[in-house]
């Protein structure tokens, strides 16, 4: 709920076309307030057409209600795996054709996506202070309702461990969002001097251009993708996820670290 905030503001542009989304949605202006990135949080008993949109009149779903702003998924195992499905097609072009016997309407839905779940069903898997419960076929069972073509668009997948009570007791400064978010800004505008586009928006020969890696850091990133057995789609993901913390570093090329740190983030699907 804190990403709106250390985002980018959000363009004349993108504030007509998120203001028209929810004008055409008919929500509430308690939903949304004109010039804020939106923030959707559907609860997992969300249907498909709850999420992508439909009806007879084909209204939008949460994805385009989250154009140009959050879509978080909390405890994602529990949706129903047909209605996941139905992310990938967005993820990748960032717009949804819904199609009826009368009309096709395409709507905007270039989200950002984050998710959350239990390593297992109960939830102490690889914890180091309580033994998981589960057995090895339940965890399967669990883990295989995010199907292998949804995480492979999942940029960044992170184990998050326990937080040791000491921790929650301590009473330590950190960083506001306002700080975080003037770094984020400096990083986007990086990319748009550059490339005009951010750099989730790279495509063909732009991408070659702008995430060039120098000899040593092709071979890493060629023998990361044949011990992980990655996608060409995770590939240039990376590619992409290694200029942006370039970008964040202030740094002209990527070097290995932001390498690293990219196939890092890859690591869980393996």
């Amino acid at each position: 709920s804190r990403l709106p905030g250390i985002l980018p503001p959000l363009n004349q542009q993108e504030m007509l076309e998120v203001a028209s989304v929810y004008s055409i949605s008919k929500s509430s202006g308690k939903q949304y307030q004109f010039g804020q990135r939106p923030f959707r949080s559907p609860h997992h008993s969300a249907s498909a057409v709850a999420l992508v949109g439909g009806g007879s009149n084909p209204k939008p779903g949460e994805i385009s209600l989250a154009h140009n702003g959050v879509l978080f998924l909390d405890e994602l195992p529990e949706y129903q795996r047909q209605v996941l499905e139905v992310l990938r097609e967005p993820l990748e072009s960032g717009e949804i054709l819904i199609s009826r016997a009368n009309q096709q309407v395409n709507y905007p839905a270039r989200f950002q996506m984050i998710a959350a779940m239990n390593p297992c069903p109960c939830g102490y898997l690889g914890d180091n202070e309580r033994n998981c419960r589960c057995t090895p076929d339940r965890i399967r069972r669990y883990q295989d309702k995010i199907s292998g073509p949804l995480l492979d668009r999942i940029d960044m997948q992170l184990r998050v461990n326990r937080i040791a009570p000491q921790q929650l007791s301590q009473d330590q400064e950190e960083e506001s969002s306002q700080t975080v978010r003037a770094r984020v800004i400096c990083a986007r505008q990086k990319q748009l001097d550059r490339q005009s586009c951010p750099n989730g928006q790279l495509q063909g020969q732009a991408l070659y251009q702008h995430c060039k890696l120098n000899t040593a850091n092709t071979q890493l990133l060629d023998n990361a993708a044949q011990k992980l057995l990655l996608s060409p789609r995770a590939y240039f993901r990376i590619l992409r996820v290694a200029r942006t913390i370039a970008d964040l570093d202030n740094s002209l090329a990527i070097k290995s670290s932001h390498l690293h740190e990219a196939i890092g983030y890859r690591m869980l699907k393996s």
